[in-house]
């Protein structure tokens, strides 16, 4: 119950992280003279997701602290071998969560970016010329 907890309180900060990111950014791409009405709605949404990250930290510092308490237990019924092994388990569970999710925004914008680049090939070459040059399959 303890790593499918930590797996959904890690997955959440994630989220609530990289939807904060967004937002952040629309903030910052948005023209200071922009108007208030465009900057509102953003403004709310980030203080939304600010006071939800507060609080998917102390879900995580609750798994944290559970993480301590189920490491007492199973160092008494473990060999330290395996001790061990649990100890590095829960450090590379979280780990690999984090890097997954960099890999699938990696592959998310990489996506986005060879839309882009067909839009534009098609767009700027012509369909004709992009499908002679063989991109057209794609």
């Amino acid at each position: 119950m303890f790593i499918g907890d930590l797996d959904k309180v890690v997955s959440l900060m994630l989220s609530l992280s990289g939807r904060l990111l967004r937002v952040e950014t629309a903030l910052d791409t948005l023209d200071p003279d922009s108007a208030h009405h465009e900057r509102l709605p953003l403004l709310e949404k980030k203080r939304q997701l600010m006071r939800q990250l507060a609080e998917a930290q102390d879900l995580k510092d609750h798994v944290d602290r559970r993480e301590q308490a189920v490491g007492r237990v199973l160092s008494r019924c473990l060999s330290p071998e395996q001790h061990r092994d649990y100890s590095h388990f829960v450090k590379m569970k979280a780990a690999l969560l984090v890097e997954q999710r960099q890999l699938e925004d990696k592959i998310r914008l990489g996506e986005e970016q060879l839309r882009g680049l067909r839009e534009s090939l098609g767009l700027g070459l012509g369909m004709g010329m992009g499908m002679s040059l063989g991109y057209g399959h794609y």
